[in-house]
């Protein structure tokens, strides 16, 4: 049955696809759902969707847009008549809101941050396996939660591969996507670029070196590559969130286990080698939510359910019809009689 009212929080970076992901399974199963979007995209994550709904032949009150700020996130959560609680965001926001959705006793289903790292084994042919990081760290400036945010190169090819990925992400061009043809465009405010900007800034006083990269001009910051990335440097422990790509290299296989799975985070892992058997293998002793075998770590489809573990969030909550039903209804048990029994009291 339907679970009754459905709180959407959903973030500023791909506020289409990350609202609506939620939204329209919770209205399909029966839900009335109030959107809360980014207030930094309270258009594109939240006006669009009610003016379609309106059109389309919704109901009136049936889906809510309610933008605003952490204010307005707690009072969806907190709100009695809510059951249940869709966030994708930050993990520390995540956090927030799991703790009181706990407090209510309600369903919080969280969509975390995530540190997803690809592996590339000593076997591939490195200038192809340079293009497909690129496109994993550096595809919407790197803004997204399962970007390529660690590169682990064997040791036999880690400078080849750092070298040629530097290359590549030189030659691509900054800049305002509407006004020139772009390869990337800026982060979303000033705070994020100074956050990403101090994270490499003290990685490089930690020991990693700026093979390309690491300036900006306003908010468009420069393709940047980081090399010899230590593990206790920021780059490499917390979630980036922007245009930058460590690269760390291993020898052994078990190095490799214990760098991949060294972070608080478990969303997606990549993994580049000729041997698929042995990439199987290796990913059966990682934790993460989802797993890529020869391709890069941004990979999402409607039709699987999506979701990451530990510091990623609670599990694979949308995506295909079970976990969608899962997510947004409630299991009744109902049983039936014609009479009214005999009981022996």
């Amino acid at each position: 049955m339907p679970a009754g009212v459905v709180g959407v929080i959903a973030p500023f970076n791909v506020p289409t696809i990350l609202a609506i992901r939620a939204v329209a399974p919770a209205l399909a199963l029966g839900n009335a759902v109030i959107l809360k979007p980014d207030p930094r995209t309270a258009i594109s994550g939240g006006a669009m969707f009610a003016r379609v709904f309106e059109e389309a032949g919704l109901p009136a009150g049936v889906l809510q847009v309610l933008p605003g700020g952490a204010d307005v996130g707690e009072a969806l959560v907190v709100e009695p008549a809510v059951r249940i609680i869709a966030f994708t965001g930050s993990t520390r926001a995540g956090r927030a809101v799991g703790a009181l959705a706990g407090q209510h006793l309600k369903r919080a289903h969280l969509e975390l941050g995530g540190n997803s790292a690809l592996v590339v084994m000593g076997d591939v042919d490195v200038t192809a396996a340079a293009s497909v990081g690129a496109w994993g760290t550096f595809a919407h400036q790197g803004q997204i939660c399962m970007a390529t945010s660690r590169h682990l190169v064997h040791e036999s090819i880690a400078e080849q591969y750092t070298s040629i990925l530097a290359e590549k992400v030189e030659k691509l061009p900054v800049g305002d996507p509407f006004r020139e043809q772009v390869a990337m465009g800026p982060l979303i405010d000033a705070g994020q670029r100074d956050r990403v900007h101090g994270l490499v800034t003290a990685s490089v006083e930690g020991g990693a070196t700026v093979r390309t990269g690491g300036t900006y001009e306003g908010l468009f910051y420069r393709p940047t590559v980081l090399g010899d990335v230590p593990v206790h440097a920021p780059a490499y422990q917390e979630e980036i969130f922007g245009p930058v790509a460590p690269v760390t290299p291993f020898s052994s296989v078990d190095e490799l286990v214990e760098l991949a799975s060294g972070t608080e985070y478990g969303l997606s892992l990549g993994i580049l080698t000729r041997d698929v058997y042995a990439g199987l293998q290796l990913a059966e002793r990682i934790p993460t939510g989802l797993v890529h075998i020869n391709d890069q770590t941004v990979n999402d489809e409607a039709v699987a359910p999506f979701g990451g573990v530990g510091a990623s969030g609670t599990g694979s909550r949308h995506g295909g019809p079970q976990a969608n039903i899962e997510a947004f209804t409630e299991t009744q048990w109902v049983t039936l009689r014609g009479d009214l029994p005999a009981y022996p009291f």
